[in-house]
């Protein structure tokens, strides 16, 4: 193997560990024996490049299951575990990122010259597999596609080296790891589990004989789980007829799934259902509901007496909604956040401990402004952070141990209610963490805008707890404001209505290729909104569909910073002033920008915070950030964003893609239009795909559950004698 061809693969798999590039682009070359040709058109993107064209549209939700042999994982209601260790995102493999490069032994290196494979894959081979990589890689070659960036003809070829003749296609052990291959790809398009015709076609287009047998081969082998759901809830069987034998009849869907997600949602359901439990009704007129851990939670007076001082009807209906329940859901668009601060306030007054929690810093800033404004003052006993912004914290920093409040001594939040804000960002594993760190008697609002995109991570949390009409729902009749708001409404209904914009606050800029695009972007950034709104260049972000193409963040990037902050590039490829795209974590970025650098690594300044990144992360982290997707806008709001739509980028369209992008501007909007009618097109007719989850069935039957203990409490209490 040349020095060449190990270069190219390390390149790989540090550009697809960061989500730079995909696999299928830097390896384009076919195997020296390749079992079968490889599938045209694997490099056109992320998804796909596995050859899965997955039935990740297909969704395929129903009642509790099981998972094969009878086994229900997570069926144990989750307990208050202490803080975690670090910030690093739950579960995620991330090679490379422990205090320091990991020896590889020298078995490792010597099997993977056996194999064919490059030497610098010796330490994601041993950050993947462990110490035991050689071992386990002599025994099942196949592993090798566990590695970020290893792709299965490269897998087929590394087996083939080493097995000779029989390293076939129908091989159980490449069955089991294409399997497992296929179900992690899926959970980057956002499915926790997949049925099985779906992974039987994924598996068919990697040339595997018999796709079903090879999905049940992984089953038995334990690499993964079958659950079967019921497809619907079906009537609730009375506890006392030992005749009824309606549940062994209820019709079933079949879904296979990773363990770790399985996990998380089932923890997360029963997490739910612990937290919706807490009280059964609203506390009568005076007096006092025990709220499950020691302490007493305002009566219904002190409630009603709160709702009656909020600002607006929405805020009243979501604080009496909160009165009567543990679980509560709240939508509504960036105006209905004020209701949330409303609560929160609200709740304090009451002497409850409650906090506001944000996917990012900058809405952390927002909701802090907010609460600032709704008259919350800070008092000394609310935690950890009782100073600026206290009342106010991030998902990440509160499951970092970084930041909101304090935990007691069981590890749980020292917390009486939370309002978690933009929960469509949440994935299942981020859920369940957040809560499994709450304390019994808690009272817990998940809010957010239905419209935007969903989470970054697997799962559609949000979504599946509204649509299982599982708690109490409040939606905001609070508008947007302004013709940005009314804009972004009727996206939201499907409709791209053309505004009254007196004051410039939407303008369209029609282009006619990506070149122009980027000169017209360039032109708005770095004059046209300075001048004509009074909104500096430092604060108007520029969004995009995509990091490649002609109009790019890369090439935005490039154009923006030729124009703004002219430079050599010094500190590996950044220097001081530079915007910067900070993403510690796969859904979780930051903009901000380089202060400096030294041999400790990059210096960030982000919002109020400082960030040193090692010069190790730095190529997978950070990125400049004039211009970037709207994923990594995902939560973020700025006074003037600049949308860019080139012609050759229309397919990344949806509804949701254009929601999100508008709704990223507070004051100005301008669309760079190159799109033609795919614009109005996507917001009318292309709307997101249903994620495969399990969530919605798990709460449906766990509210089946509940109401059939409840029925047969009643009857029992009814019989003579009782």
């Amino acid at each position: 193997m040349s020095n060449d061809k190990a270069a190219e693969l390390l390149a790989a798999v540090r550009a697809v560990e960061s989500g730079e590039r995909s696999a299928a682009s830097f390896f384009t070359e076919p195997p020296a024996r390749p079992a079968r040709p490889a599938a045209p058109g694997g490099a056109t993107g992320d998804t796909g490049a596995d050859g899965s064209t997955g039935g990740a549209g297909n969704s395929g939700v129903g009642g509790q299951g099981r998972g094969a042999g009878g086994e229900q994982p997570g069926s144990a209601a989750p307990r208050r575990p202490g803080p975690p260790d670090s910030a690093a995102p739950r579960g995620g493999r991330q090679p490379g990122h422990g205090a320091g490069p990991v020896a590889v032994p020298e078995e490792v290196r010597a099997l993977l010259a056996e194999g064919g494979a490059p030497e610098a894959l010796g330490q994601p081979v041993v950050e993947t597999l462990g110490e035991g990589a050689a071992g386990l890689l002599r025994t099942d070659p196949w592993q090798l596609l566990a590695v970020p960036g290893v792709r299965p003809e490269q897998a087929d070829g590394f087996a083939r080296a080493l097995l000779g003749d029989g390293a076939g296609p129908g091989d159980p052990r490449r069955a089991v790891a294409l399997v497992v291959r296929l179900l992690e790809r899926a959970a980057l398009r956002g499915d926790t589990v997949l049925t099985p015709d779906a992974l039987a076609e994924g598996l068919a287009q990697h040339a595997v004989p018999d796709p079903d047998e090879a999905v049940r081969e992984a089953v038995d082998a334990g690499a993964v789980l079958a659950f079967e759901d019921a497809l619907d809830a079906g009537p609730v069987p009375s506890a006392m007829n030992e005749d009824d034998t309606g549940e062994a009849e209820r019709p079933v869907n079949v879904l296979v799934g990773l363990d770790r997600y399985a996990l998380a949602e089932e923890s997360l359901a029963d997490g739910l259902a612990r937290i919706a439990g807490t009280f059964d009704s609203a506390p009568s007129a005076g007096e006092e509901a025990d709220d499950g851990h020691g302490g007493n939670t305002p009566g219904a007076e002190q409630w009603a007496a709160a709702a009656e001082g909020a600002p607006s009807p929405s805020a009243r209906e979501l604080i009496h909604a909160v009165a009567g329940s543990g679980l509560v859901t709240h939508t509504g668009g960036e105006a209905s956040r004020a209701e949330v601060a409303a609560l929160v306030t609200a709740a304090r007054g009451l002497g409850l401990r409650a906090w506001a929690l944000t996917h990012t810093d900058d809405g952390r800033a927002r909701m802090a402004r907010l609460l600032a404004d709704a008259g919350d003052d800070a008092a000394p006993d609310q935690g950890a952070d009782a100073g600026a912004g206290a009342g106010s914290a991030t998902v990440a920093g509160v499951l970092a141990g970084a930041e909101g409040p304090e935990r007691d001594g069981e590890g749980a939040l020292a917390v009486d209610l939370l309002a978690v804000c933009d929960a469509p960002q949440l994935d299942a594993e981020t859920a369940a963490g957040l809560l499994e760190s709450l304390p019994d008697g808690v009272r817990l609002v998940l809010s957010g805008d239905p419209g935007v995109l969903g989470a970054a991570g697997p799962g559609q949390v949000f979504r599946d707890l509204v649509a299982a009409q599982y708690c109490p729902h409040i939606a905001s009749r609070t508008p947007d404001p302004g013709p940005v708001g009314e804009l972004v409404s009727g996206v939201g209904i499907g409709e791209l209505n053309q505004v009254e914009a007196p004051g410039k606050e939407v303008v369209i800029v029609p282009v006619a290729d990506p070149g122009e695009a980027v000169h017209r972007t360039v032109q708005l950034v770095a004059d046209s909104v300075p001048r004509a709104l009074g909104v500096p260049s430092a604060e108007t972000q520029v969004i995009t569909p995509g990091h490649g193409g002609s109009a790019g963040t890369r090439a935005l990037n490039s154009a923006l910073k030729e124009r703004l902050n002219p430079g050599p590039g010094r500190f590996g490829g950044f220097d001081p002033g530079d915007r910067i795209a900070y993403s510690p974590a796969p859904g979780r970025t930051s903009v901000g920008t380089v202060t400096s650098a030294d041999d400790r690594g990059l210096h960030l300044a982000c919002g109020e915070r400082g960030v040193t990144v090692p010069p190790e992360r730095v190529p997978e982290t950070v990125r400049h950030g004039w211009a970037v997707t709207v994923h990594q806008a995902a939560g973020i709001r700025w006074p003037a964003a600049v949308v860019v739509l080139p012609g050759d980028a229309t397919g990344a369209l949806t509804r949701e893609w254009v929601y999100t992008a508008f709704s990223r501007a507070e004051r100005h909007l301008s669309v760079v239009h190159g799109a033609g009618d795919a614009l109005p097109h996507a917001v009318a007719s292309v709307v997101g795909r249903e994620r495969t989850t399990r969530l919605r069935t798990l709460l449906t039957e766990s509210a089946r559950a509940a109401e059939a203990a409840r029925a047969a409490e009643a009857d029992t209490a009814q019989e003579p004698g009782m």
